[in-house]
This record gives C-alpha cells, structure tokens and sequence, in this order.
C-alpha cells in the first residue's frame, strides 16, 4: 500500500509535472506575444505620432517658406518700383536743373543786349565758343553811320592810341543834368577843365561808369560813392581821371540850383583802342546787320568801332542790339552728360548703402543670406535695456533643453484650438500659442519662452529688426 500510494503519488506527481510544464511552455508565448503587441503598438504610436509631427512641422515650414517667397518677391517688386521710381525722379530733377541752368545762359548771360557807343570806341567781343555759335550786331539808328565790326581769330592787341578834345558850353537847367558819353578801354585817361561863369551857383561834375552809375547818381545826387568821380564844383578846375576797366563812361553836370547855371568845359581824352590791321573779316552794316560764326572750339573774337568826332559825324553817340545764336549741341550734350552723372552717383550711392547696411546685418548677428531679414537693422539706446525678466541661462545647451521641452510641451496644444490655426503659433518653435508681445515695437509673434531668450540674448525683434527692451505676458480669463 505504501509503496502503491508512493508509486501512484510519484505516478501523479510525474504526470502532472508534465502537463504543469507543458502549461507553463504554453502560456510563455502567448505573454511574450501579448507583451510584444504592446511594444509593438507602442512603438507604431510613437513613430505614427512622430510622424504626424514631421509631416505638421513640415506644412509650417513650406507654408513659411511660401508666405517668405511671396514676401521676398513683394519687397523686390516694391524695391524695383523704387529704384525706377528714384530714377525717374533723378532724371527730372536733372532735365530741371539743365532746363533753369540754359535759360539763364541762353537769356541772361548771352541775351540780347543794347550798346551805346561813344566817339572813337572800341569794343571788344569774345564769347564763349562752347555755348555761342554766332553774334549779329543790328544797328538801331541807321542815320548815323560809320560803325565797322571786325573779326579776328585771337583778340587783338590794345596798342592803338588816339587823343582828342572836345570844348563844350552849356547851360544846365535848375533841377537838371546834361551828359556825354564815351566808350574807353583799360589804360585810358579823362582830362576835364571847367569853368562855371555863375559865382554865386555850384554844380556836381560826376564821371559814372555805365548806365546803372548813372542811374544811382541820378537817384542820389549829393551821395558820392555812387559814381567814379564826384566833385561839387564852382569856379574854375581840372580834373584827371584814369580809366581802370573797359566799359562806357558818363560825363555828367548836375543843377540842383533854383536857376540855371552856365558851364564851360574842356574834355581832354586819351583813349586805347584795338589794333583792326590784321582783321579776317569786316562788315560796314551797309544793310544794318552784321554777324560773324565763332569758331569751335578754340574761338574768336570780334571788335566793332565807332568814327572820331572829327569825322563830322550827325551824333556822337551809336546805339547798336547785339544778339548770340547759341550752340544747341552742347546743350543737348550737357542734358545727356548730366543724366549720366547723376544716374552714376545714384547707382554709387544705392551700392554703398547696400554694402552698409549688409555689413551691420553681419555685426548684429551673423545672419545666414538664405534667412537675412527683410528689413534693416535699427540701432537703439543699448542703456535702457530692462532686467526685469526671468533668469534664463545664454548657454547654447540651455537654449536646447529649452526648445525641446517647449516642443513636448506643445503637443498637447497642438491638439486645441491654437493648433488648428498657425497664425496663433509661436514663430520661433511653432509649438507654443503666442502669448506675449515685446517692447518698445509691440510686437506679439513668440510665446513668452522664446521671446524671454531672444530678449536674454539681445536679440531683434523677427518683424521690425528693433531692439527688444522688454517683453510682457498676456494673460487670458
């Protein structure tokens, strides 16, 4: 029995140890399946997860990439339109600047103009050959013949002396003048003697040079710095006056008496006249008007002169219009020499600011050409720059941990409402909700994270290029 009992106990215990392992065998695989399925699932939703961020992260970046695209061709069709536009602006400015700068030429310095010639003149013309093609000499009073206009081909030489007198007796009228013209170059010399037969009367003997002299004695008698000689004479005198410039010259008795007053004078000139003995060219003004071309682009010159008073002359006194026909082509050659001037500075000008303002965007920050921002760098007041933010570490590694752990943190955000618009998402890490905004700019495009360590590495703002001072948190109820 004990035996039997020991035998069935063994005989048990041998047949159940073989279906306890044999259960055991069997249940192992069906865990390690089960677990295997749970890793298995596990994994697939992490890289099924994983996946769907890369595909989201890389719908944010080509529409980045877009909207930066369309941004870029904008500012460069803006910046296009602003070069033809400045360019445009530069060739008026230029067209205008000519147009003003010709008319004064053309009707100021070369108009037409009215010489009045005295006996025995001699009048040297020399234009400018860039901007004068032709002069013509019109003689207004025809009655009064004898002027000659010469031509040379270099100025004459002024050696030619000639002296005459001339007496006159005259009555000046109270509250008068009486005047006598001369035309006289560089060197001559005026001699007058006057006697005034009223004892009891003055008058004012003046020697003006040109018709404005004149114009200012007349205007102011008794003030003498407006004439070359002023003398208040009575009795009997003489007076020397040498000639220091080639110019007209009046010789003037003013009466600011209640009376008349009798005057004799003796006009004893000297006078330098041009030598005509080599001249080219001639002209008598038998029809009135003469003209002579200059010659480009070394020029000539041109003398007219008048007969001495001993040739019986009706009047001592020629009155001739001299016009200049201006040379067009330089002109024109100034319009275009002139655009291409200023277009050169313009385009100067353009490069070195774009040479500028690449070597600040470098200074401020190193930017990659592929990301340079759009707009320049704007310098700031570096000395009220704020402290009151959070304390973040400017290690590269912190900055790491910090935009890793805002992209897991982001995760879950992404699932509400300010993932399923991008606008709302932090330009930085695209995973935050943008909950902040910077100053002085106002700015909101970063959450609070990304925008404390751009501020921490004194950074710009990502829209307007400024310095950021400080940035605040919003807060939502």
């Amino acid at each position: 029995m004990a035996q039997a009992g020991q035998s069935s106990a063994s005989s048990s215990s041998s047949s159940f140890s073989p279906v306890d392992r044999g259960s055991g065998a069997a249940a192992s695989p069906s865990v390690a399946s089960s677990i295997n399925g749970e890793s298995s699932g596990a994994a697939s939703s992490s890289y099924s997860g994983a996946r769907e961020e890369e595909h989201q992260f890389g719908e944010l970046e080509s529409e980045q990439q877009h909207i930066g695209l369309s941004r870029g061709i904008f500012f460069a069709f803006n910046s296009a339109s602003a070069i033809r536009d400045d360019t445009w602006s530069c060739v008026i400015v230029v067209l205008t600047f000519w147009f003003f700068v010709s008319m004064t030429l053309i009707l100021g310095v070369y108009g037409s103009v009215t010489i009045i010639l005295g006996p025995n003149s001699s009048a040297l013309i020399q234009p400018s050959p860039l901007f004068v093609q032709s002069i013509k000499v019109e003689e207004v009073d025809s009655n009064n013949p004898g002027l000659i206009l010469n031509g040379f081909y270099k100025p004459p030489s002024l050696d030619v002396v000639k002296s005459w007198t001339k007496s006159v007796n005259v009555s000046v009228p109270a509250d008068s003048h009486k005047e006598w013209l001369y035309f006289l170059n560089e060197g001559s010399q005026i001699n007058i003697s006057y006697c005034v037969n009223s004892p009891s009367s003055s008058l004012f003997l003046v020697i003006a040079q040109g018709t404005e002299g004149l114009s200012q004695w007349l205007e102011d008698p008794t003030y003498p710095n407006t004439t070359l000689s002023w003398n208040v004479v009575h009795g009997s005198g003489i007076i020397h006056q040498k000639i220091l410039k080639s110019s007209s010259y009046y010789v003037a008795a003013g009466n600011l008496n209640s009376g008349d007053v009798e005057l004799q004078l003796n006009l004893s000139i000297k006078a330098f006249l041009y030598n005509t003995a080599e001249a080219y060219y001639s002209c008598t003004f038998v029809d009135g008007i003469c003209s002579l071309s200059i010659l480009f682009p070394n020029g000539n010159a041109a003398v007219l002169t008048s007969p001495g008073p001993e040739d019986d002359s009706p009047s001592n006194e020629w009155y001739v219009k001299m016009s200049y026909g201006p040379r067009w082509a330089t002109y024109v050659v100034g319009i275009a020499a002139m655009t291409v001037l200023m277009l050169a500075a313009f385009h100067f000008l353009n490069k070195f600011r774009c040479i500028h303002e690449e070597g600040t965007g470098v200074q401020n920050g190193e930017v990659d050409p592929g990301r340079a921002p759009l707009l320049s760098y704007k310098d700031d007041d570096l000395s009220s720059w704020g402290s009151s933010y959070d304390s973040v570490s400017n290690d590269e590694e912190d900055l790491e941990d910090l935009l890793a752990l805002g992209s897991l943190e982001g995760k879950s955000s992404r699932d509400g409402e300010n993932g399923n618009n991008t606008r709302r998402l932090c330009a930085i890490c695209f995973d935050a909700p943008r909950d902040c905004f910077f100053l002085p700019c106002g700015h909101c495009v970063s959450c609070f994270a990304c925008g404390t360590r751009i501020v921490e590495a004194a950074g710009t703002c990502p829209i307007c290029r400024r310095n950021m001072k400080k940035v605040r948190k919003i807060f939502t109820v």
